[in-house]
């Protein structure tokens, strides 16, 4: 695994694993209820994502269930923020979401994994931040993966794969995700 300042490894059987799992059980109840919840529900929505991330949604904030997460506490969301249908979050690693972000249907936002070395797999689980830059559209179906940040103003088209960083005023997509062209005024 390679050396880096921003990864967190969390060791199987260790206080900090009891933490992570009891931490999903908590996210996994809130948006059970959430997810219970319509799209004219939308103050609701908002008071049980404020609930889950341990923060008091602005009312420019917009999610339509279902949503599915399995922490809360490391996920940071800006103003105006608009989280389509089925999107999901793994936070482990971190997740900052800034001001006027859209994210499209079936988006995925994993900060966790595990080592590679298929002798180490089952031993931990690994993460990586993810920041999303102002302004920025995220298609539907995209998967972003820990690691990543996508600058400001950037789309990323639907059904891309995000592994490395995105440039500000960019257009980006495919597997893996790659710069298409400039998108500057």
């Amino acid at each position: 695994m390679a050396n880096d300042d921003r990864i967190t490894i969390i060791p199987r059987r260790t206080p900090e694993s009891a933490a992570m799992a009891a931490n999903v059980k908590r996210a996994m109840a809130i948006t059970a209820r959430l997810n219970r919840l319509t799209y004219d529900d939308a103050a609701a929505v908002r008071a049980l994502f404020g609930e889950l991330i341990g923060k008091t949604m602005d009312d420019g904030f917009l999610l339509i269930p279902p949503f599915h997460a399995t922490g809360g506490p490391d996920t940071r969301v800006g103003r105006n923020v608009f989280v389509n249908q089925n999107c999901t979050f793994y936070d482990l690693g971190g997740l900052d979401i800034a001001d006027d972000v859209m994210i499209g249907p079936n988006v995925s936002l994993i900060t966790s994994g595990h080592p590679i070395e298929p002798s180490r797999r089952r031993d931990a689980v690994t993460a990586k931040p993810i920041a999303i830059g102002r302004n920025v559209w995220i298609g539907a179906g995209a998967t972003i993966i820990g690691g990543v940040t996508v600058g400001e103003n950037s789309v990323v088209a639907a059904g891309s794969v995000v592994t490395k960083d995105v440039p500000p005023d960019t257009l980006v997509g495919g597997n893996p995700a790659r710069v298409i062209r400039s998108i500057a005024e």
